[in-house]
């Protein structure tokens, strides 16, 4: 069988508007280009009906394949909601709804891959704010994730919102995937929380991860991006920007 060898990305633009408050889809892009990442989750992204598509803008940019669902739907303000850009074959995709109540519409994208031969399941949300939403949330996902093929290689990866270290979401996430490494990726500009994350399944097919933290990324969003390294042996390593260790503070991050 084809091993496994990927680069994987999570990365919320903010909707393309950087710290600076300026709308640069140009920027987002030249962020992407420099993850040289194989697969990105995407959050917040406008996908047209009405406004401006920066998926299509982004798979322009990046020369990758896209594929979204929207959460909110708007005649307006268009479409918005979580997409991945990939450079490998799309086998199938579901949407999965994660809205609970009257909170903002929430959901996962539930993607197999075939990755040169090699089939990887890629699971790409963004969690919402509050903790007993996120709560509902976690059960959710991982009821969805048991619902497929336990034996296939899963990635979950996205903006899960979770700043408390010891709270339910992250212990349930924890004992299913397995603890993963988890650097601060938000505030880009001077990162405290590790709000982005990556889990693997099997847990020996994750080499690493990191916060992509440039010149440009630390503008282009309020989040960094965060960027693994998975296969079943070892990538060879690349040149790449980290996050520097930060010391947690007790104050509360919003998204």
């Amino acid at each position: 069988m084809p091993q496994l060898r990927v680069t994987v990305a999570s990365y919320n633009i903010h909707i393309g508007i950087g710290r600076d408050g300026a709308f640069a889809p140009e920027r987002t892009a030249t962020v992407l280009q420099e993850l040289h990442a194989d697969i990105i989750a995407l959050q917040e992204v406008q996908l047209g009906h009405g406004a401006f598509n920066m998926l299509e803008f982004l798979q322009i940019a990046t020369g990758l394949s896209g594929v979204a669902r929207p959460t909110i739907v708007h005649p307006i303000n268009g479409d918005y909601g979580n997409a991945l850009l990939t450079r490998h074959r799309l086998q199938t995709l579901r949407a999965v709804d994660l809205t609970v109540g009257s909170h903002e519409p929430r959901g996962a994208l539930d993607a197999v891959l075939d990755c040169d031969g090699a089939p990887l399941r890629v699971v790409a949300t963004h969690l919402g704010l509050r903790p007993g939403e996120r709560r509902a949330q976690v059960r959710r996902l991982l009821e969805a994730v048991d619902a497929i093929d336990a034996d296939l290689p899963t990635v979950l990866v996205g903006d899960v919102n979770e700043w408390f270290l010891w709270g339910r979401p992250l212990r349930w996430l924890h004992t299913h995937f397995s603890a993963a490494p988890a650097p601060p990726s938000f505030p880009a500009g001077r990162p405290l929380f590790a709000l982005d994350r990556i889990w693997v399944k099997p847990r020996s097919y994750l080499h690493g991860v990191r916060a992509h933290a440039s010149e440009l990324s630390r503008l282009a969003s309020d989040h960094l991006p965060v960027v693994a390294d998975i296969g079943s042996a070892p990538l060879p390593r690349r040149d790449v920007h980290a996050a520097p260790a930060t010391r947690r503070t007790s104050a509360i991050a919003q998204e």
